[in-house]
């Protein structure tokens, strides 16, 4: 009798389980211990997968999402990038509106698996109709057979971080876990993985990583809108211009901001120190908790836990480009190009 192949069906059941990675070399000098939980693992590179999976697969489910129906949502790349995976699967066509805050290689990795893709201005207001927000909802109005993700305002967002990346912190930390430490674009991430370990353990400390530039951390501490909190910042899916209703508030204990230029470095930090090739939100996310670490936030007892939602190779033109630093000045005399030179042999 023959043995059976042990192989996965398809990508989708890659999805989930990504491994915690303990940060040894990059923290030698903070108390405290530090876990990244590398969401790179996913097939699609990002956590993102995750709610691509859970939202198109419930569509489904109550009948929203039907054979020949196109896939619509707005995306600073990573979740277009999710999505037309699964809809590579499932057999839909999918569109991206996509920012064009996000890097050249996102929109051509968007563009490789098959969708279609509208770069809409990053500098513009949520309501502008030239924003990517306003240019998917237009082309759901107008395009019969389309299903909006929306994961700004879809509560599904969360859910799938609830059901999914809690339950496995969770479980890979024996319930050891004291802090939580992730950056809020749309807030799923945060607020479902956030709701679930608090459930656990109510002493769990949740941490918001805002940017410069953005509103949230002023809305969860007054809940008001202030629009005197924008202005343009480079870090991408990290913060926002509006008041994502996918973000649970009340499950987040504070919010700190980090700056575009020292995420970037310290991610570049982390690749050349632990060997692991994570892209710039997730530098934000540990360029964070050294910030906690200085204001004396941890413990010898204190288990830090950080998403790191994407991988490097997202940011081939950006954070790991030395022309792209330049160009933002973001070198110094602390922080100097840090790649090793190239040596053609002749």
């Amino acid at each position: 009798m023959k043995q059976k192949i042990n192989a996965y069906d398809n990508v989708l059941d890659l999805i989930g389980n990504t491994p915690l990675l303990k940060l040894s070399k990059i923290t030698q000098n903070l108390i405290g211990n530090f876990y990244a939980k590398v969401e790179a693992f996913n097939p699609g590179h990002s956590s993102k997968d995750r709610i691509a999976l859970h939202i198109i697969e419930e569509a489904e489910r109550k009948g929203i999402l039907k054979p020949g129906d196109t896939i619509i949502e707005t995306t600073s790349g990573n979740t277009g990038f999710s999505i037309a995976m699964v809809s590579v699967i499932k057999g839909y066509d999918c569109i991206l509106a996509v920012s064009s805050k996000s890097s050249p290689d996102k929109i051509d990795m968007l563009r490789a698996m098959g969708a279609k893709v509208y770069v809409c201005p990053a500098h513009v207001s949520a309501d502008d109709p030239r924003s990517y927000y306003q240019v998917a909802k237009r082309m759901h109005e107008e395009m019969k057979g389309s299903v909006y993700i929306n994961q700004y305002f879809n509560q599904l967002n969360m859910e799938a971080h609830y059901r999914t990346t809690g339950p496995e912190i969770w479980e890979q930390t024996n319930g050891q876990i004291t802090h939580l430490i992730a950056c809020s674009g749309t807030g799923g991430t945060i607020s479902g993985t956030g709701r679930f370990l608090k459930e656990m353990n109510p002493n769990i400390k949740v941490i918001g990583v805002d940017a410069y530039g953005s509103v949230l951390k002023k809305y969860h501490e007054t809940r008001e809108f202030d629009s005197n909190e924008i202005y343009p910042y480079r870090i991408e899916g990290l913060g926002k211009n509006l008041i994502p209703g996918a973000t649970d508030f009340e499950v987040i204990d504070e919010f700190i901001k980090v700056t575009d230029e020292e995420s970037a470095h310290t991610a570049r930090m982390i690749s050349k120190t632990e060997g692991c090739f994570i892209g710039y939100t997730s530098g934000a996310a540990f360029q964070a908790a050294k910030q906690l670490a200085e204001l004396g936030e941890f413990d010898v007892n204190s288990n830090v836990i950080m998403i790191f939602p994407d991988h490097g190779s997202r940011y081939m033109s950006k954070i790991y480009s030395d022309e792209w630093m330049r160009d933002q000045g973001f070198f110094d005399s602390v922080n100097t190009e840090a790649t090793q030179k190239i040596e053609y042999i002749k």
